[in-house]
């Protein structure tokens, strides 16, 4: 092994961590915004509200990444529609099909793993904001959410892991992130064995950080003490409420 070219390898390639981490959290940020209401519907009991949700989680669940990624890059261009219109000013960038693409396939995930914890909220938690006359928005936003999200946060964090990972093949749609920047590496020094070694540092390098991160983050949300005596439900309620 070569260590002058790993070492060197891998201040060249840090140069694609921005793009790496922008593609992430941009595309967090979209799925976010998007699984939220997505996820009540699909733990809703009305049928007609969570079946087209459980249709839409189950095709970008049930297929790869990639394939979803060269059907939006690839396919979406051959719609004469969309060429002709304003979409075809993002489209025809692969950043954005990059988005596009990792943003829809995330909340796919994302609502999955939100509606199995706003099932998991318990029923006399809902009942008690109720009684004391939060309306059905209210108990949504301040009752049942930020307890589902305390509940999958480590779950949540695996699947940011992941999406991290899953920027490499954004590589194959030209874009130079980490794994973009290494492949070109590998075309010109013709070393790919430290070449890639470097690149999979990276990446640990920043899944590290993020599930530090993360373990920070939910030791803060669940690893307050409890008091003596456990407030009651409605009391809880009740500060909700007043917030």
């Amino acid at each position: 092994m070569d260590i002058a070219l790993l070492l060197t390898s891998t201040v060249t390639l840090a140069g694609g961590i921005p793009l790496t981490l922008l593609l992430t959290f941009a595309s967090l940020l979209a799925g976010l915004i998007l699984s939220v209401p997505l996820a009540f519907m699909r733990a809703s009991s009305r049928r007609w509200l969570s079946l087209p949700v459980l249709a839409y989680t189950y095709v970008f669940r049930g297929t790869p990444l990639l394939v979803q990624l060269f059907i939006v890059y690839y396919g979406l261009g051959q719609i004469g529609l969309i060429r002709t219109s304003v979409l075809w000013v993002l489209l025809r960038d692969p950043f954005w099909c990059c988005l596009l693409a990792f943003s829809l396939n995330g909340a796919a995930y994302t609502t999955e793993i939100f509606r199995g914890g706003i099932q998991a909220v318990a029923t006399g938690m809902i009942e008690a904001a109720q009684a004391i006359g939060m309306s059905p928005l209210q108990i949504k936003r301040r009752i049942i959410f930020p307890i589902a999200f305390r509940s999958v946060l480590p779950s949540y964090a695996n699947e940011i892991i992941s999406l991290v990972k899953a920027t490499s093949l954004a590589s194959t749609v030209t874009l130079l992130e980490i794994t973009g920047l290494s492949r070109k590496l590998v075309a010109e020094t013709f070393a790919p064995y430290e070449i890639f070694i470097a690149a999979g540092l990276l990446y640990l390098g920043l899944t590290f950080v993020l599930t530090g991160a993360f373990h920070l983050l939910e030791t803060r949300l669940n690893g307050e003490p409890r008091a003596k005596s456990e407030p009651s439900r409605v009391a809880l309620a009740q500060v909700a409420h007043e917030q």
